[in-house]
């Protein structure tokens, strides 16, 4: 069996009305931090972390995205995404064949966001304010790859960290979803997967090629 390459670039995408202090991105990136101490203690590139605030609007989120790995390989780039944030991981890894770790995947946004159009507050600074529209949820619908209601096309690519008590969203959509990739099926955690660190976070490191023994 061929050893996985250490991708360069690890990605990590949030929620919606979640941001780069979310809990899970924090624990991802101090994870990552003491790993990439050992890797240069034993002379080896640090694995760069990208965790960008994500915008609104789901095409305007792809293009800085994007924007944001340029010039990168796309085998050298691992991806993790949060609830709407696996949504665009889902299609970032279809479109550019890499590998993501999805943490309660939103599976049909533009189904389930369409409660949310109006303006709307963030959650880690209630002083922020942004309005989601209409055509928000079209974009979400332009990004869907194939037909949600089947299992996706190349599972191979995903790791799907599922909880069973997960209160946003249906547990068995994503289940059905991913079939045939690489499941977690947690019976407690809820929507935030608040037992992430301890539970998860290494099983997602190594998934994506980054060795957790390394810290």
């Amino acid at each position: 069996m061929t050893r996985m390459t250490t991708p360069s670039h690890l990605l990590y995408l949030h929620g919606f009305r979640s941001s780069p202090l979310s809990a899970k991105a924090q624990q991802t990136a101090t994870r990552l931090l003491a790993i990439n101490r050992s890797r240069c203690s034993a002379g080896l590139p640090p694995v760069v972390w990208v965790c960008p605030q994500l915008p609104p609007s789901p095409s305007q989120a792809i293009r800085e995205v994007l924007q944001a790995l340029h010039g990168v390989q796309p085998k050298s780039i691992a991806l993790a995404g949060s609830s709407l944030g696996g949504f665009y991981a889902t299609w970032l890894a279809h479109h550019l064949g890499c590998r993501a770790a999805l943490l309660n995947t939103a599976v049909n946004p533009a189904r389930d966001l369409r409660a949310q159009i109006g303006e709307r507050s963030a959650w880690h600074d209630p002083s922020q304010h942004f309005v989601f529209t209409h055509e928000h949820v079209e974009e979400l619908q332009a990004l869907q790859v194939g037909d949600l209601s089947r299992p996706i096309s190349d599972p191979w690519r995903f790791l799907a960290v599922i909880a069973r008590d997960d209160e946003v969203l249906d547990w068995r959509e994503s289940a059905t979803r991913y079939a045939g990739g690489t499941l977690r099926l947690a019976d407690r955690g809820g929507h935030a997967l608040e037992n992430y660190a301890q539970d998860h976070l290494d099983a997602v490191l190594a998934f994506l090629g980054i060795n957790p023994a390394a810290a």
